[in-house]
């Protein structure tokens, strides 16, 4: 296969699984071997191309980062609501990359552990669908700046940015983390989901910088090419992705992305012989 294959191959699967809650570093992972690449070689790769994946957050709701960003000039206390939840939530996982980071990286290179992770993320989910019982969406007037985000409140957003470090372990899937912790503590899915997405935005930023970092003395003109056509291609697949989610999932819940984890940590145990 190709290497502009592969990176194609592998946009795909990042817009794809970026914000579902089945794991986009597993996935990528699992791709990677499936198709007889080292895993471990395409680590900064898959993590560097996330920020396509951003843009598409960004691109899609950026009435409400614009809106953000005028209202903190302004003085909005939604505004200020907004950007507190998120970088309170943001905070655990920067904490907890700069202290176990390494071992972190250990573990992208394995994949028996993204799929055993797969399943056990797969069960929490289905107990979490089963046992939380999330409000209804709060009434937020449509021109409030921040919209329901800026309701969650300092505490809920800590919970959850504490539940997103699981995430770190590849396979468990950092929206997936989010939404039902956010779930769990008591808010509704469609702002558990918006939450997720506007979470994303430092939290992959802030991975993507760090590993480039790393790797910097070992990136060379052509990876750059590679990266740049895998983060485009992620983009337009994410895109699609994030307008359909919420519908998605206010219709039919979580529950479909749960057996399809199960489903394809079993599947990937058998293949890789760990069963």
């Amino acid at each position: 296969m190709s290497t502009t294959l592969l990176v194609i191959i592998l946009g795909i699967v990042e817009g794809l699984t970026e914000y579902l809650p089945v794991s986009s570093t597993g996935h990528l992972i699992l791709a990677t071997e499936l198709l007889g690449f080292d895993a471990a070689e395409w680590a900064v790769f898959n993590i560097a191309i996330q920020p396509g994946a951003i843009l598409a957050v960004v691109v899609l709701y950026w009435k409400t980062f614009w809106g953000v960003l005028k209202g903190l000039f302004k003085g909005s206390k939604g505004a200020f609501d907004f950007t507190r939840n998120i970088l309170v939530a943001f905070f655990p996982a920067v904490a907890i990359g700069v202290i176990w980071g390494d071992s972190i990286d250990n573990l992208l290179e394995n994949a028996v552990v993204v799929a055993w992770a797969l399943i056990i993320g797969g069960v929490g989910i289905l107990l979490v669908e089963k046992l939380a019982n999330p409000p209804a969406r709060p009434d937020i007037p449509e021109d409030q700046v921040g919209g329901a985000v800026a309701t969650i409140g300092f505490k809920r957003s800590l919970l959850v940015g504490l539940v997103q470090c699981l995430a770190m372990i590849p396979g468990v899937s950092r929206s997936g983390a989010t939404i039902m912790g956010a779930m769990a503590f008591g808010i509704d899915r469609k702002t558990a989901a918006e939450f997720s997405f506007f979470l994303a935005v430092p939290t992959l930023s802030g991975a993507t910088v760090y590993s480039l970092w790393k790797a910097r003395d070992a990136m060379v003109a052509e990876d750059m090419g590679w990266i740049g056509l895998g983060a485009l291609v992620s983009f337009f697949v994410a895109y699609i992705v994030v307008k359909a989610f919420i519908s998605i999932v206010t219709k039919i819940g979580f529950a479909p992305f749960a057996w399809y984890r199960i489903a394809v940590g079993v599947a990937a145990l058998f293949w890789l012989g760990a069963i």
